[in-house]
């Protein structure tokens, strides 16, 4: 690569920590497990009175007790998107074995992103200003409740001085978290990034603006078979919270430091529908762009992908259309390829999907194993590809593709792939 005359060898770049909480697990080994088996973390929603909205089901993260992590001084001060981020990092740290000592501390970076942030902070603040006034209002109430926190308080607690940041792109937040990431390392500008996102969207509010848009399933009498990928009877998506980070490293980094590496991370696209602000491209420019940007990062060819974990949100549109990206990059070949998508076991975890599915994707190639679409029981004529129905197999990887797109036509795309030390 060039730049103004100016060669840049770009650094290879491995995966060497994951951590996660999730509706299936509040570790990897319970979230991967689950996937695995494709067992549902959809459930009726418990923390609040849901008769009178259309949807009342989501991806509860079960028995969750913030005081079995912090104390409750600080549960006070961290909107759980920030706890759940918090609980995930610290997984990951410890699985990637990285020093915390801040002897390398400003060579460490964090990037963690959210698509909301703080709803459950802004919600009760906002009661307690129309009940109480405003000198009522928590002290914490900013600080719990801007996005970038969950980066902020991962920073501070590992004394990570390195880029410091966050973004917000929908359900593309965590994708992209890892993919800008990877260009951070690739440059040289930081030797490690914790990186993914957090959310904690089951809401009230959130749960009610989602509803009135008509996007989430309301097949509220069976939550466990509500997301269904790819189904002919889909008929919209659910809700879920939770936090997935993983732990980049630069390769002679991670070696040098006798480092487990789970995978590679060789590729990398984003690019915009410019079409509409919820409903995607019905052309697929935009996820067909951002595969190829991937591969072509890569270096490699279309048809030596062997696994897609596909955005597949369980809505009318999102499944046909990203069908149609497969099949226009890939040809034929796109009939080959083992596809799932695994939020028809976690539902969707918005700003925290990604970064969920890109740890899925990494363990699919790690273990030899593509976990299933579960609940695939009636074929659409428009989603005609191997969506791995409802049970995992036993398939070799070299390569895999993590996809996420995103409300305002934002799309990201994730290339993993075996390790190799060369």
């Amino acid at each position: 690569m060039d730049f103004v005359g100016k060669t840049i060898n770009l650094k290879r770049v491995v995966v060497t920590g994951l951590g996660i909480i999730s509706p299936v697990g509040k570790t990897v080994d319970e979230s991967w497990q689950s996937a695995r088996n494709g067992e549902s973390g959809i459930v009726k929603i418990s923390r609040f009175d849901v008769s009178e909205h259309y949807s009342k089901i989501a991806g509860e993260i079960k028995g969750y007790d913030p005081l079995n992590y912090f104390d409750k001084k600080e549960v006070r001060k961290l909107d759980k998107f920030i706890q759940f981020a918090m609980i995930a990092a610290d997984e990951a740290v410890k699985d990637s074995g990285i020093k915390t000592d801040n002897s390398e501390g400003e060579r460490i970076g964090v990037y963690i992103g959210s698509g909301i942030g703080g709803i459950s902070t802004i919600e009760a603040n906002t009661e307690m200003l129309l009940k109480r006034g405003p000198a009522r209002i928590s002290p914490f109430f900013i600080t719990g409740s801007i996005a970038n926190l969950a980066s902020g308080q991962v920073s501070i607690k590992y004394g990570f001085k390195g880029p410091n940041l966050a973004n917000v792109t929908a359900c593309a937040t965590s994708t992209h978290s890892i993919g800008e990431s990877l260009r951070i390392i690739q440059m040289g500008d930081a030797d490690v990034m914790v990186v993914g996102g957090a959310e904690s969207p089951i809401t009230p509010l959130a749960m009610a603006g989602f509803s009135v848009m008509r996007a989430l399933s309301t097949r509220n009498d069976e939550p466990e078979k509500a997301s269904r990928p790819f189904d002919k009877e889909r008929d919209g998506f659910i809700v879920a919270e939770g936090g997935a980070i993983i732990v980049l490293e630069e390769l002679e980094h991670a070696i040098k430091r006798g480092a487990k590496i789970y995978a590679e991370i060789v590729g990398y696209g984003c690019a915009g529908d410019a079409y509409h602000v919820t409903a995607p491209d019905p052309t697929a420019d935009g996820a067909y762009r951002t595969m190829k940007m991937a591969i072509d990062d890569a270096e490699i060819k279309p048809e030596e992908i062997g696994y897609i974990n596909a955005h597949g949100t369980s809505t009318p549109f999102n499944d046909k259309y990203e069908t149609l990206a497969v099949k226009k990059l890939f040809g034929d070949n796109a009939y080959k390829i083992n596809i799932s998508s695994t939020k028809s076991i976690t539902g969707h975890m918005l700003g925290a999907t990604g970064g969920a599915e890109a740890i899925f994707t990494v363990l699919s190639i790690y273990n030899s194993f593509i976990p299933p679409t579960i609940n695939y029981e009636v074929p659409d004529e428009d989603c005609d590809l191997n969506y791995t129905p409802n049970k995992g197999v036993v398939k070799e990887l070299k390569y895999a593709l993590s996809n996420s797109f995103g409300f305002g036509g934002t799309n990201g795309s994730l290339l993993f792939k075996k390790f190799e030390k060369k």
